[in-house]
């Protein structure tokens, strides 16, 4: 099953580090995904990822800088929802809807569906789907392993999203709350947290 790590919406020192780390362990995708951030932060970033890392990134915004980059994709969101003209390669969009997922799927080549569990980062965002929901919507075609999961996604509920028949997971505040840049001064813990994420998610 697909492992997709999204960014804080925050830059902070040690975060090339750290996601160098989580590409080495096993990382498949990472979204860059910093609203209301000038491109000059993010192209810093990207600079200091190893070039054989980037074609796993897919940036939410500052389109351009996948092809300056030699990045995997662009993300559409509720903030970016057009297709550059002549744009060519990976497609992914964000849906809260099971009919959005419908719609979408057939111009990308996986769309996050949240959230699927009460969300971790971000405080009152709750589960918008019943077991019942999701299951009726697997057996209809609707979910398929190209719909990621997103919402709430941690070591505790993962077998339940692979059990559901989600193409992936998305996961977030399960990984960066393991870390807080203004106090700690070692990431292992995150690192652990990644592992055995890693691990339930083969």
């Amino acid at each position: 099953m697909k492992l997709i790590l999204i960014t804080t919406p925050q830059y902070f020192v040690e975060e090339d580090q750290i996601i160098t780390n989580l590409f080495d362990e096993g990382l498949d995708v990472l979204h860059l995904r910093k609203p209301d951030t000038a491109s000059a932060y993010a192209e810093r970033l990207l600079t200091l990822i190893p070039e054989k890392y980037r074609k796993r990134i897919v940036v939410h915004d500052h389109f351009y800088l996948k092809n300056e980059y030699k990045l995997k994709g662009i993300h559409l969101s509720h903030r970016n929802p057009i297709i550059p003209d002549n744009y060519t390669g990976h497609i992914s969009a964000s849906c809260h809807t099971l009919e959005e997922v419908e719609a979408d799927k057939k111009n990308c080549d996986y769309v996050f569906l949240s959230p699927i569990f009460d969300s971790i980062s971000k405080q009152g965002y709750h589960s918008a789907f019943t077991a019942e929901t999701i299951r009726e919507a697997a057996r209809k075609g609707i979910i398929d392993k190209k719909v990621i999961a997103l919402g709430g996604v941690d070591e505790d509920n993962i077998l339940r999203v692979k059990d559901f028949g989600f193409g992936g997971a998305a996961i977030m505040g399960a990984i960066w709350n393991k870390f807080d840049p203004a106090t700690d001064t070692n990431y292992q813990g995150l690192i652990d947290t990644f592992r055995r994420i890693r691990n339930l998610a083969d």
